[in-house]
C-alpha cells in the first residue's frame, strides 16, 4: 500500500511539474501588432514628437536655405558667365543653350553637406520616436524620459548608425556605377571601348549597376532596424549586428518587407504631392529673384530647387515620425520575440533550468 502511495503522487509531482514548465503564463498581455502599437504611441506622445519634428524640421530648413544662398553666391560668377553668354548670343541673333556642367559639378560637390543634415535630421526624430516606444503608451513620461542630456546621449550613437550603415550599404552601386559608365557609356567613341556592344561582357558590364543597387537595397532593407537599436542603448557596430540577425529570423524579413514597401510608397506619395502642389512657387520665385539680382539663370534655377525643398520638408515633417516610431516598435517586438524564443529553446534544452 505504501509502494502504491509513493508511485501514485510521484506520478501527480511528474505532471504536475511538467505542465507548470510547458503551460505558458496566463498574466502576459497578448502584444499587440505593429500598426496598432505606432498609432497608440504617437497618440500618446503627440506633442512632444510634433513638438519635436518641428523643431528638428524647422532647424534643417533654416540650415539648409542658408547653406544654399552661400552656394547660389559662390557659384555667382557661373551665371554670371551664363547671362553674359545669353546677352552675346541675343547680339548675334543665335539661339543660346546653356553649359550647365559646372553647376552640376557645384552640386555634387555640396551634396556631401545635404546628405550629412539629412543623417541629423533623421537620427534626431529617430532618437525622440525611440524614447517614446521605450517610454510606453501606457505610462506617463517623466522629466527623464525627455530630456536634453538623454537626447543627445541617444543622437550620437544613432547618427552614427546612420553614418556607418551609408558606408556600408551605398559605396558598392556607386562604385559599380562609375566603372559601367567608364566601360560602357556613350560618351566613348568607337575606337575607345574597350568591349564590343551587344557582346556578353558589355551586356554582363552594363547591367551590373542594376545588380548592385538590389544587393545595396537588400543590405539597406538588413540593417533597417539599426537606428532603433542604437537608440536602444547598443554601440553602431553591435546595432547593426542586432538589425542583420532580427532581419534573417523566421519572420523578421517579411515583416520588415511589409512594413517598408507600404511607407516608402506612402513617402514618395506625399513628396509628389506636395512638389506638385508647390509648382506655382516656381514662378513667383523667379520672377521675384530676377528683379532682384538682374540674372535670369540664378532665378530660374532657385525657382526649380523651391517647390523641390518644400516637398522634402514637409514630407519629412508628416512620413519621419510615422516611419520612425514603425521601426522602433517593430524593433522592440522582434527582439522581445527573439528573446522569447531562446528562452523556450533554453527551457526545452535544459528542462532542470
Amino acid at each position: 500500500m505504501t509502494r502504491t502511495t509513493q508511485h501514485h503522487r510521484a506520478t501527480q509531482y511528474h505532471r504536475t511539474t511538467q505542465h507548470h514548465r510547458t503551460a505558458p503564463p496566463t498574466n502576459v498581455p497578448p502584444q499587440r501588432g505593429v500598426i496598432a502599437t505606432t498609432f497608440a504611441v504617437l497618440r500618446r506622445h503627440r506633442r512632444a514628437l510634433a513638438g519635436a519634428t518641428v523643431r528638428v524640421v524647422g532647424l534643417s530648413g533654416l540650415v539648409g536655405l542658408v547653406t544654399t544662398t552661400a552656394i547660389f553666391a559662390l557659384a555667382w560668377p557661373v551665371f554670371t558667365h551664363m547671362r553674359n553668354e545669353r546677352i552675346r548670343y541675343h547680339h548675334l541673333e543665335d539661339p543660346y543653350l546653356h553649359d550647365h556642367t559646372d553647376l552640376g559639378l557645384v552640386a555634387t560637390c555640396t551634396l556631401p553637406f545635404f546628405l550629412l543634415l539629412l543623417g541629423v535630421g533623421s537620427a534626431a526624430v529617430q532618437s525622440v520616436c525611440s524614447r517614446a516606444v521605450t517610454t510606453g503608451e501606457d505610462r506617463v513620461p517623466s522629466t527623464t524620459d525627455w530630456s536634453r542630456a538623454a537626447g543627445r546621449a541617444r543622437l550620437r550613437p544613432v547618427f552614427a548608425v546612420y553614418a556607418l550603415r551609408g558606408l556600408v550599404v551605398w559605396p558598392l552601386p556607386l562604385l559599380v556605377t562609375a566603372v559601367a559608365h567608364s566601360l560602357t557609356g556613350s560618351q566613348l567613341d568607337t575606337e575607345e571601348q574597350l568591349l564590343k556592344p551587344g557582346s556578353w561582357p558589355y551586356t554582363l558590364i552594363a547591367t551590373s549597376p542594376v545588380v548592385a543597387v538590389f544587393v545595396a537595397v537588400l543590405l539597406r532593407l538588413a540593417f533597417a532596424l539599426a537606428p532603433a537599436a542604437a537608440a536602444d542603448g547598443l554601440g553602431p557596430c553591435a546595432a547593426l549586428r542586432r538589425s542583420w540577425s532580427l532581419t534573417w529570423t523566421r519572420a523578421g524579413a517579411v515583416r520588415i518587407l511589409a512594413l517598408a514597401l507600404p511607407l516608402a510608397a506612402l513617402t514618395a506619395g506625399v513628396l509628389r504631392l506636395v512638389v506638385q502642389l508647390a509648382l506655382p512657387l516656381r514662378p513667383l520665385v523667379r520672377t521675384l529673384l530676377e528683379n532682384v539680382t538682374g540674372n535670369f539663370f540664378a532665378a530660374y534655377y532657385a525657382g526649380i530647387l523651391v517647390p523641390v525643398a518644400v516637398g522634402l520638408l514637409v514630407t519629412a515633417a508628416l512620413a519621419l515620425p510615422l516611419t520612425c516610431t514603425a521601426f522602433a516598435v517593430l524593433h522592440d517586438h522582434l527582439r522581445s520575440a527573439h528573446a522569447s524564443s531562446l528562452r523556450t529553446r533554453n527551457t526545452v534544452d535544459d528542462p532542470t533550468a
